[in-house]
């Protein structure tokens, strides 16, 4: 089980690249989203990218990663 601490410094993390990356009303918009008990994140996330070629998918990323940047303290592999 995460201790307290990791817990809290990953959800200050998250809270953070939310906030920078789609704005303080959208982040609010998104968590509320998230939390709604009528959805299965795992069912909408296994076909989110179901269309994408791996390349397409590197593609993408690579964008987003020009747009927003790499947050602090994520390891680029």
């Amino acid at each position: 089980m995460t201790d307290n601490i990791q817990t809290s410094a990953i959800m200050s993390a998250g809270m953070k690249v939310l906030r920078e990356t789609l704005g303080i009303l959208e982040a609010e918009i998104f968590i509320t989203n998230v939390k709604n008990p009528g959805l299965d994140y795992t069912k909408w996330r296994e076909n989110l990218c179901e269309d994408l070629t791996l390349h397409e998918l590197l593609e993408r990323a690579a964008v987003t990663e020009d747009k927003y940047g790499v947050p602090k303290n994520v390891e680029i592999i």
